[in-house]
């Protein structure tokens, strides 16, 4: 078990997973203004890190699962940026998938991009079905980190490509030092500001230091059955794009 997996949002009776979708269905209205507020809209640019990482393997036509979809921002830029014939995303939240449904129907996606409510733990799909896993800042959220990492790779198509970013803590001064000041006392008090819930933006960088990160993590991937794990960090390792294949 990592540190991470006994943090969870609220004080409250129920397992982990229970309280990360009652958390983010809390917040689902004003996600992604905070997302975007929180990381003065660098947030773009990682999901753009991840996606130029598949560009030479995610050839026109192939399939795409995006693991916590959220409000299907990824989903959405994958579905730009590679032209797959299908874009899957899945998250136990149904009020953030629902927002997600919402922008994929405006831009006029919806024969593209579908949403479906899925546990990371136990995925319902098939073995081999995916071309490609992607997932955006949700590794601290699993309850069963090990778990969701074998079920992504059991998904994953041989020769399959897994590219994953998530936020973590800088190891260099000045930054280090920095961040530390942000996360603990700029990004609570903006996150209860304006999703009017305190909890959610506490539990976000309590789950930050606990999580694995670099090395730790791509060991972890590499146990899962992944192989040629390597992360990288961006914005003075503010963010971790991790990369693997099956």
């Amino acid at each position: 078990m990592y540190k991470q997996e006994d943090i969870k949002p609220y004080t409250s009776e129920g397992s982990k997973r229970e309280q990360v979708e009652h958390m983010f269905d809390n917040i689902a209205h004003s996600y992604d203004l905070l997302n975007h507020t929180l990381s003065f809209g660098i947030d773009k640019i990682w999901r753009n890190n991840a996606i130029a990482y598949l560009k030479p393997f995610c050839k026109k036509g192939c399939s795409i699962l995006d693991i916590a979809t959220g409000t299907g921002d990824f989903a959405i830029l994958a579905d730009q940026k590679l032209q797959p014939a299908q874009v899957v995303g899945c998250d136990i939240s149904e009020g953030m998938m629902q927002i997600g449904r919402e922008k994929v129907e405006k831009l006029g996606l919806s024969d593209r991009i579908t949403f479906c409510n899925e546990d990371c733990a136990n995925l319902s799909f098939q073995d081999n079905r995916f071309d490609a896993v992607i997932s955006a800042f949700a590794l601290r959220n699993f309850q069963n980190l090990d778990q969701c990492l074998k079920e992504m790779h059991r998904v994953l198509a041989p020769d399959g490509h897994l590219s994953v970013v998530d936020l973590c803590t800088p190891v260099s001064f000045p930054m280090k030092q920095l961040f530390w000041i942000y996360k603990k006392a700029i990004m609570p008090m903006l996150g209860a500001l304006l999703s009017k819930d305190a909890s959610a933006y506490s539990y976000l960088p309590d789950t930050m230091d606990a999580v694995p990160q670099a090395e730790q993590m791509t060991a972890i991937i590499t146990k899962a059955g992944f192989h040629n794990a390597h992360y990288r960090r961006l914005l003075f390792g503010m963010c971790i794009l991790y990369t693997a294949e099956k």
